[in-house]
């Protein structure tokens, strides 16, 4: 019996295979995405509303230092900051006209309320953190215990006078000064900078979610362990270091600590020190991330070493113990992980994206 035309028989009775198209998935909206980026920072709020409950102090914002002159400085660098987005983005020959032209495509009203209601939601978080940390100061200083860390992992010796005797007290004193006095200046520009420049949208949330979080979790980690700093609970090792800002800074944080400590009531009582973790380090660390997302390698890499210089430069001047950088890498780490997953974004923008923005994305 022949069977050799069976197989043959089979394919010609086959259904013919359909080929579905492929479902291009939709972008979320920005309204949803501002939703899940406000739900964490309204959660946020809550606690801090608690908090002065608790305490009995109402919000404070000494001189417009954390909310008012804050949200007018962001508006003047966002100003620049998409004054220059629009140069780079404007082909050559630039002349004014052209450069403006790119501005009022890409900077749509729905793109510049979206980027605010993001940019709002960082400055609310920033707010209620500051409010948070100056609260901080009724808690109980656990510095022995992070002493105690640093001694263990060091084998028996302090990091701080490791890096003097490594570094010397003099030269390197002051370059790690103004190295650590950088970090404000980064910061006030790096949060605006994630928004304007973004090619997306999407991507800008996500920037913003990553500080939100970061300023989060530094909260968390401060009543954690609460704690002031070496420079407090083991002065002896910094009487080598030259008279620089630093000191009459820090000497400022813990006056503003026993005034608010004595009259908590005071109207401008209010404490900026708090050492676990080191946010410093932690923020830093978010900024180094933000370019890592959009795939700046030069950039990445000068942020990297700044990165470096901001934890030697915490443990030399006093500021933090070196386990309080170890937990700042740690929560910049996490506000990384929860940031796309906040807003919904789930893969980092394509290396040579060039294709035109809209406000969905």
């Amino acid at each position: 019996m022949q069977t050799s035309g069976w197989p043959a028989y089979r394919r010609s009775m086959a259904l013919p295979t359909v080929e579905r198209p492929e479902r291009t998935p939709v972008a979320m909206p920005p309204s949803r995405r501002a939703l899940r980026l406000w739900l964490v920072v309204a959660v946020f709020i809550a606690v801090g509303i608690a908090r002065s409950l608790q305490v009995g102090i109402p919000f404070r914002d000494p001189d417009g230092a954390f909310l008012q002159g804050r949200v007018l400085l962001t508006l003047a660098i966002f100003v620049g900051l998409v004054a220059v987005d629009g140069l780079l983005r404007t082909p050559r020959p630039r002349g004014v006209r052209a450069v403006w032209a790119t501005i009022r495509t890409r900077w749509t009203p729905a793109r510049l309320a979206w980027s605010w209601v993001a940019l709002l939601a960082y400055h609310a978080t920033y707010f209620t953190y500051h409010n948070l940390k100056s609260w901080d100061v009724f808690n109980v200083p656990q510095d022995a215990m992070l002493l105690r860390w640093d001694r263990w992992l060091f084998l028996g010796h302090s990091p701080a006078v490791l890096v003097h005797d490594l570094l010397g007290q003099h030269a390197a004193a002051w370059v790690l000064m103004v190295w650590y006095e950088t970090f404000p200046t980064l910061v006030v520009v790096a949060f605006p900078a994630a928004v304007a420049l973004a090619t997306r949208l999407r991507d800008a949330y996500v920037g913003i979610a990553a500080f939100v979080w970061v300023w989060i979790l530094g909260t968390a980690t401060y009543y954690l362990i609460p704690s002031l700093g070496p420079f407090d609970s083991a002065p002896q090792e910094f009487t080598g270091l030259p008279h620089m800002m630093i000191q009459d800074t820090q000497a400022r944080y813990m006056a503003q600590r026993a005034s608010l400590l004595a009259e908590p009531h005071a109207a401008d009582a209010f404490a900026q020190v708090s050492a676990f973790a080191s946010l410093h380090v932690g923020v830093a660390a978010v900024i180094l991330g933000l370019a890592w997302w959009h795939r700046l390698r030069r950039t990445t890499i000068v942020l990297g070493v700044f990165l470096a210089g901001t934890i030697v430069a915490t443990v030399y001047l006093g500021w933090h113990f070196f386990v309080d950088d170890i937990a700042g890498l740690a929560i910049a780490a996490l506000a990384w992980w929860l940031g796309p997953l906040t807003v919904g974004v789930r893969r980092r923008p394509p290396a040579r994206d060039k294709a035109a923005t809209t406000i969905a994305e």
